[in-house]
């Protein structure tokens, strides 16, 4: 009785029911569905960063891998949800290459950016008893055995054959491609010694590499880096690569498109102090991840700047399937 009440009287005050909703959101848990599978990058992101959130919302985020189809899966899943701010997309930069690679025909531009997380960097890891001490290392040994090599994968647009496609515009890296639904299997396969090497973020290997259960090959920086400060730059085997640098994966949180305004501001003001909290930036630092906090049309202006240099990179190492300008990615 009370709640048609109170429905009456938003009403006859202008109020839609919509707003009513946003007024009191949120009411209920919120669902987080993370398109990358359990222990590798994004997964590692969203699960440090969502307590902060919570406590900001007041409310509970349940947490939900959903990989597969280098992301799409998950992404879809969020798209077709309402658009009440009940379901969150974890997701990586993954997004904004599926045009391009003929993955799926929507981006981020389809979605609401709500944060822009932050900036991580890549490294090339290798199984800790691995022949390969450097990059350059496995670079010689590729160009005299093309294709004898097993590299670890998360599909076309994945971070791995992105990062495959750039070192094959300025060289030569002809490997055996094995596919993963994410970091974390892949990481557990160069555990195994099932394969040689794969291009990881950080902040999925650095604990491991650390630990001495892997070995850092390369970082794909320009110079070396405090949080592997034995691992050299990718520049040193390849120094016409610094011309992509510096470059690298992010991590954003979205909701489906048409989410009211209020609710998109209440999730951007959370994930903005989840964020900015102390804890999750010491996270952040100890993965050598660069903070962004971005949101609105910042966030907005982010993503088109990456999808931007990254599917033409592309597009010059005869990677993409589908012609950036043909999808209407302007050149960098």
């Amino acid at each position: 009785m009370l709640k048609h009440t109170l429905t009456a009287l938003a009403l006859a005050t202008g109020l839609t029911a919509t707003s009513l909703a946003a007024a009191d959101y949120p009411e209920h848990n919120i669902q987080g569905i993370i398109q990358w599978g359990a222990g590798g990058a994004t997964d590692n992101v969203a699960r440090s960063l969502t307590p902060h959130v919570e406590e900001a919302l007041g409310t509970k985020i349940i947490l939900n891998n959903r990989p597969g189809g280098t992301g799409v899966i998950g992404m879809n899943a969020v798209m077709h949800k309402r658009p009440d701010g009940y379901t969150v997309l974890y997701g990586a930069e993954n997004p904004q290459l599926y045009p391009i690679m003929g993955l799926a025909d929507f981006t981020y531009a389809d979605m609401q950016p709500i944060n822009v997380i932050a900036q991580g960097l890549v490294v090339i890891a290798a199984p800790a008893d691995s022949p390969f001490d450097s990059f350059q290392d496995l670079l010689d040994y590729a160009h005299q055995h093309p294709d004898e090599l097993r590299m670890g994968d998360t599909g076309a647009g994945g971070l791995p054959s992105t990062l495959l496609a750039m070192i094959n515009s300025v060289d030569s890296l002809k490997v055996r491609s094995v596919t993963f639904g994410g970091d974390g299997p892949g990481i557990t396969a160069m555990l195994g010694d099932h394969i040689d090497f794969m291009p990881l973020s950080l902040a999925a290997a650095k604990e491991q590499i650390k630990a001495g259960r892997l070995k850092g090959l390369a970082v794909f920086t320009r110079e070396p880096i405090d949080g592997l400060p034995n691992t050299p730059p990718i520049t040193q085997a390849l120094p016409k690569i610094a011309a992509y640098l510096p470059w690298g994966p992010f991590w954003a949180v979205a909701v489906r498109k048409d989410t009211p305004d209020a609710i998109v501001d209440t999730l951007s003001d959370a994930y903005a102090k989840g964020v900015a909290n102390e804890q999750f930036q010491r996270f952040l630092f100890d993965n050598s991840a660069k903070s962004l906090n971005l949101r609105g049309e910042e966030a907005e202006k982010f993503l088109k700047r990456w999808q931007s240099v990254t599917a033409w990179a592309l597009e010059k190492a005869g990677s993409a399937k589908v012609s950036p300008e043909s999808v209407g990615i302007p050149k960098p």
